[in-house]
């Protein structure tokens, strides 16, 4: 059984088929026609209903959407592979707090750039959003920033939170000083099971 993962290039399902390879399961992975910050086709909605990228298809048909949420039940599934701290300590802790910090504070932010249309009905405010995205970015990647613990965010060990935080930085178009999750981002770039997956979606950015 294996799973099926719904993307296209330089979207957010990055770091979960980076996850599925770090865990070393199996799985499909179906890239759809059609470029980051476009709208995906209607007839994607008969399987996810909100529209959306990434998608995964867990072995038993089950439907899962939400990046973080599918981050944090592949490391579940696979303890053994290490892609977040064990469960019940504090390091997992601060793992569940950052994966949701990211995917409610940077996602949105890039949604909001990328898809102005979504949050407002009046085209005359979609600059404004795009720039008050950039901003509310920037805020949230230097607050991740200061509570970076060690060489990766929780510590001694890369995780995927590492990887998706380190997918933020590409999307992100502001100015921003933050040397310790570029050192970050870097150590992902250059990682041998990731690093090809990177260069593939974000080239040698």
């Amino acid at each position: 059984m294996s799973y099926t993962l719904y993307n296209r290039p330089g979207s957010g399902g990055f770091v979960v088929e980076a996850a599925l390879t770090l865990a070393d399961a199996p799985f499909e992975l179906i890239e759809l026609d059609s470029k980051a910050g476009t709208p995906l086709s209607e007839s994607f909605r008969e399987t996810n209903p909100w529209g959306q990228l990434p998608t995964l298809i867990l072995p038993d048909g089950t439907i899962m959407t939400e990046t973080s949420a599918i981050l944090v039940h592949l490391s579940l599934c696979f303890p053994d592979k290490r892609l977040a701290p064990l469960p019940g300590t504090p390091a997992h802790a601060a793992f569940l707090r950052w994966m949701t910090f990211a995917n409610v504070n940077l996602y949105e932010a890039v949604l909001r750039r990328g898809y102005p249309f979504r949050f407002t009905d009046d085209p005359a405010g979609y600059d404004a959003l795009r720039s008050a995205a950039i901003r509310r970015m920037g805020e949230a990647l230097a607050v991740i920033e200061a509570h970076v613990e060690g060489p990766f965010l929780l510590g001694e060990e890369m995780t995927v939170a590492d990887v998706y935080i380190a997918m933020f930085l590409v999307w992100h178009r502001g100015d921003l000083e933050a040397a310790r999750l570029a050192r970050i981002a870097e150590a992902v770039r250059g990682h041998r099971v990731v690093g090809p997956i990177w260069r593939r979606h974000f080239g040698q950015r």
